[in-house]
């Protein structure tokens, strides 16, 4: 018998689809103020002053969506809750994770049942998350060079104790690849666990319900 869960709540949808806009122009932004690769020779277009700001607008609307999101790790529901990023904390968790690392290698061919994420994908968002928190400060310590002694130089100048402004900026650049490679294997996970589960992984996402057969749980 087949049941319908709400488990994506709008806060989590949001702020998704948020952050995936974010990254997208956040990097098509970045990678033209390092490279400038139109209008590179004149200013009359002002094009790196409009890649400038719209990278700037998207920067701070990531951090919020962000920041929204790690508090509703401790307001939502079971599926949203910070507790679904430590899966290997408990026996089951721990045998699901290694199920689904055999699939993926192709070394088993089964697969546990997950109404949410799966043991190995929340491993993977919780270091993606790390990766945004790095890409946020990172980002606004080199933004608040601009300004010495303004706010963001006052609230991340400590970032410069630790790492110089080349390296830094380099870390930034990678961070930026490396969510670009999650992006594609979280695109291509999903549409297989779409495949794989048929129970709406993929639209859940739009609508936050899920169709469960009770029989698998």
């Amino acid at each position: 018998m087949i049941r319908i869960l709400y488990v994506w709540e709008l806060p989590v949808r949001l702020t998704h689809w948020i952050n995936a806009v974010s990254v997208v122009v956040l990097s098509v932004t970045g990678i033209y103020i390092g490279h400038p690769f139109v209008g590179a020779h004149t200013t009359s277009a002002y094009i790196m002053g409009w890649m400038r700001f719209i990278h700037f607008v998207f920067a701070y609307l990531f951090a919020f969506s962000v920041l929204a999101r790690m508090i509703w790790f401790f307001l939502g529901n079971e599926w949203s809750s910070w507790r679904m990023f430590l899966p290997l904390v408990t026996r089951k968790g721990q045998k699901n994770g290694l199920e689904f690392f055999r699939y993926y290698t192709f070394t088993g061919s089964r697969i546990p049942y997950e109404i949410g994420h799966n043991a190995l994908a929340t491993l993977a968002y919780a270091g993606v998350f790390v990766l945004f928190v790095v890409q946020i400060i990172s980002g606004f310590a080199l933004y608040g060079q601009y300004a010495p002694g303004g706010l963001y130089d006052s609230l991340f100048g400590w970032v410069w104790l630790l790492i110089d402004n080349q390296s830094l900026r380099l870390v930034h650049h990678l961070v930026m690849w490396l969510l670009a490679g999650f992006v594609i294997n979280h695109i291509y996970s999903a549409w297989l666990m779409d495949m794989k589960e048929m129970n709406g992984t993929m639209s859940s996402i739009f609508g936050g319900y899920k169709y469960i057969d009770r029989g698998e749980l």
